[in-house]
């Protein structure tokens, strides 16, 4: 089947590995896969989407601009999208379109009903949630997106969450499915790596690792947990943290570190290359989500799962439907930094149960969140004999 694959993303980070992931996955199964970025935006190429380099001048201008202005590009690329689509119809006539959606994107939607192509949304973000940039057309947004949602042919969403207050906002909205993040395990594989060289390389041989990778902003929550676990260091002498970003935060939290003499028992390596993450989850023995949200699915944790390495993370309900508490990682009641502190310090001491959770947690992901899971997923929605 030629699908094509559509996005508005600057393709970096995080929405590049997810691209990558189902775009490799449909190609795995056999169809022939083309993907539509935004200009300048390439997520295919890994090494410029992990660094920021290269291309994508405009999207970075796009993004600095003030909130209704922003806003108003947005609306304004619906005319960007109808030509580059009608482009593409041209070259060769998709059979299936699969949009990460986008606030105030209604284009494609549209012409796909006017064609009678099916298309299906992935929803990672909506109007009806809190976001890091507020919405200035707030209920323009909201009207767009019920509408996509309600005329789409079906819907991906990343947690039941989202996909419950959609349902209740919007009411009779397509059919959908619900398909968290994934991870492509070969690359995640603990074998490949000699996990005591790279601890001896980074000064952490005999230490007990307890890790994060992720961006250091306010809503993740690391410079709180690493204030609250400070004073509590001293008893477990072999524990290490290794917090592996950038952001925001990490200035406040270097500061810290360098206040308390933490220096040796606290490693920032700053931001990596997202090829180079697997090799940092190598080093740890089990890994900490300090913070997160009410409707988000925190890729972080299945890369951690799929190499062995069990999470510490708060309960919220897109966390819960992944980990188990006790079996493939360990819950502990969100907003609580306190009680995050005292799992992560008892856990230094049960290395047994690390182990026996890690193991758990990979078993978990090789079975049902790889890319595959999720390509396989997404194309229940399909009509059958819309490949015809």
């Amino acid at each position: 089947m030629r699908i094509l694959y559509h996005h508005r993303t600057r393709g970096r980070h995080v929405e590049g590995v997810h691209i990558r992931g189902i775009v490799g996955a449909l190609r795995e199964l056999g169809h022939d896969v083309t993907v539509m970025s935004f200009p300048g935006a390439d997520p295919e190429r890994e090494s410029e989407a992990a660094t920021g380099a290269g291309r994508g001048r405009l999207a970075r201008f796009v993004t600095k601009l003030p909130g209704i202005v922003f806003e108003l590009f947005e609306l304004l690329y619906n005319g960007a999208t109808l030509l580059r689509m009608a482009w593409a119809w041209r070259r060769a006539a998709p059979q299936l379109i699969y949009e990460r959606y986008s606030l105030f994107l209604f284009a494609t939607v549209w012409l796909a009903r006017r064609r009678g192509i099916p298309l299906v949304l992935e929803i990672n973000d909506s109007a009806l949630v809190d976001r890091v940039r507020p919405l200035t057309m707030r209920g323009v947004a909201r009207r767009i997106e019920g509408w996509c949602l309600r005329h789409a042919t079906g819907l991906v969403f990343i947690s039941t969450y989202f996909r419950d207050i959609a349902s209740a906002s919007y009411g009779d909205i397509a059919p959908s499915v619900v398909s968290p993040n994934a991870v492509d395990l070969p690359r995640f594989d603990p074998t490949r790596f000699d996990r005591e060289r790279l601890r001896a390389e980074r000064g952490l041989d005999g230490r007990i690792v307890c890790g994060h990778i992720g961006a250091f902003a306010h809503w993740h929550g690391v410079d709180g947990f690493v204030e609250a676990i400070a004073n509590r260091l001293n008893s477990v002498p072999d524990l290490a943290l290794v917090f592996v970003g950038d952001g925001k935060t990490l200035p406040a939290v270097r500061e810290l570190i360098a206040a308390r003499g933490l220096s040796d028992r606290v490693l920032l390596p700053g931001r990596v290359p997202h090829d180079e993450v697997a090799s940092w989850i190598a080093c740890m023995d089990y890994a900490v989500l300090p913070n997160s949200n009410h409707y988000g699915s925190p890729m972080k944790l299945f890369e951690f799962m799929g190499m062995g390495v069990a999470v510490v993370a708060p309960d919220y309900a897109p966390v819960a439907e992944v980990i188990v508490d006790g079996h493939t990682g360990w819950l502990f009641p969100r907003g609580d930094a306190a009680a995050c502190v005292e799992r992560v310090l008892e856990l230094a001491q049960r290395a047994d149960e690390r182990k026996r959770v890690g193991h758990a947690a990979r078993d978990y992901i090789a079975s049902e969140r790889q890319w595959r899971n999720n390509a396989e997923q997404l194309l229940t929605l399909v009509p059958t004999g819309a490949a015809a």
